[in-house]
């Protein structure tokens, strides 16, 4: 299983995924999901894969190989060309490998996050679904998430405001997210990447990657922990007298 969750605000964007990849309970490996395109001063691209690594891997390397030739993503004029520029690569993939994948029962599963910026216009996040088709991020949602995701999604969902929430403050929202998530579901794990990327900058630069003992996030994670705990104490008791009268 996979979890990558991508976050726009006012300032920019944070783009996080782990690094887990586990084909039944006794085959778990390392695996990196957040890959990056960039001509410095010119554009710049991450793009993060949730799904079977097959197929991620071939559309990745797709990519890379144009790109590299300064071809597709690279040519792009706008940033939504680029995205479906991106969906196109999909269903080449989809065109090679879903039959033979259907014909032995395993469906045909690849979701994209896409995150960045071309000169000229704003930074912009999409989500790339398996038959090609993009979603955009919005102001008043403003982050997408793919993969494992359902752990991780009240405090983004609760948190989370376009207009205040600073990029330091999406980056923690985004480690607590993954706390979630790996507290409750193995299959999702370290080291956990984490990106931010400021508006105009074009070019990639903050960048962490939190392995399971790493000390800033088990600070965090026992931090959050005693302040989850003091936040519930504070809380009004429940008058359960009041509540069997209104029965």
């Amino acid at each position: 299983m996979t979890y990558c969750v991508g976050i726009k605000t006012h300032e920019g964007l944070v783009l996080a995924s782990d690094s887990r990849s586990n084909a039944g309970h006794d085959q778990v490996n390392i695996c990196r999901k957040m890959h990056t395109f960039a001509v410095p001063g010119e554009r710049v691209f991450a793009v993060m894969a949730s799904g079977s690594l097959s197929l991620t891997q071939s559309v990745i390397t797709l990519l890379r190989q144009d790109f590299d030739a300064g071809k597709g993503l690279a040519t792009a004029e706008t940033f939504y060309d680029a995205v479906r520029m991106v969906g196109q690569y999909v269903r080449r993939v989809s065109d090679m490998d879903r039959e033979a994948l259907e014909k032995d029962e395993y469906n045909f599963n690849i979701h994209l996050l896409i995150g960045g910026q071309i000169r000229g216009e704003a930074s912009q996040l999409y989500l790339v679904y398996p038959q090609g088709n993009p979603l955009k991020v919005t102001h008043e949602t403003p982050f997408l998430q793919i993969g494992e995701y359902k752990y991780g999604r009240p405090i983004l969902e609760r948190g989370l405001v376009y207009s205040k929430t600073t990029l330091e403050s999406a980056a923690l929202y985004v480690l607590l997210s993954f706390d979630a998530t790996m507290r409750s579901n193995v299959t999702v794990g370290p080291p956990i990447e984490i990106m931010i990327y400021r508006n105009d900058q074009l070019e990639f630069g903050q960048y962490c990657s939190f392995s399971a003992d790493d000390p800033q996030m088990l600070g965090i994670h026992k931090q959050w922990e005693i302040a989850l705990r003091d936040a519930v104490e504070a809380l009004p008791p429940i008058e359960f007298g009041a509540c069997l009268s209104n029965a």
